[in-house]
């Protein structure tokens, strides 16, 4: 059974647009600014260390930042970011195939900073969540502030409860 579930991504401009129509500048300059938009994201990108496993679908749909930004010297830059829990099919070849609850970083408002050159990078650098366990975490690059890649959520559908300090799925507590 193949289901279409997609559809296709709209053109630049809200109507309909005739073949070998030219799009205003200003039209352009707008659309290509600095923003979130849909962006299908490979989930190995997202969990490089789950090889053993195949993905279906092998990517997702996240609101991510992009675009241009009016000067060189500056980029498009998440600053409001949430994690979203989608159902995933995760197959492990030849052994078992379930739904999975799996959490993504999505980001919810974008702006244009200065690009953070190598003397910049010494001087912002934030210490990593976690020397071990990295993959666990998500770090805003701005504050530094770290968050659980899983949610409270993905761990209850397993019976198991979220540990916001180790950001891992645990057995409750009696």
């Amino acid at each position: 059974m193949d289901l279409k579930l997609s559809k296709a991504a709209p053109a630049l401009g809200d109507g309909e647009r005739k073949p070998n129509e030219v799009i205003k500048f200003l039209e352009v300059y707008e659309r290509s600014f600095c923003r979130t938009i849909e962006t299908l994201v490979d989930i190995f990108q997202e969990y490089p260390d789950e090889v053993e496993y195949i993905f279906k679908p092998s990517c997702v749909p996240l609101m991510r930042c992009a675009g241009c930004c009016g000067d060189e010297g500056l980029e498009c830059v998440p600053v409001d970011v949430y994690n979203v829990t989608m159902e995933i099919m995760r197959i492990k070849p030849h052994q078992s195939q379930h739904i999975a609850h799996m959490s993504f970083l999505q980001h919810s408002k974008c702006d244009c900073r200065p690009k953070k050159d190598v003397k910049n990078k010494q001087e912002n650098h934030c210490e990593p969540c976690s020397e071990r366990r990295k993959h666990l975490f998500v770090q805003d690059p701005q504050t530094c502030k770290c968050s659980c890649k899983f949610t409270d959520s993905r761990c209850k559908s397993r019976q198991l409860e979220l540990n916001e300090r180790t950001c891992r799925c645990e057995k409750p507590r009696r």
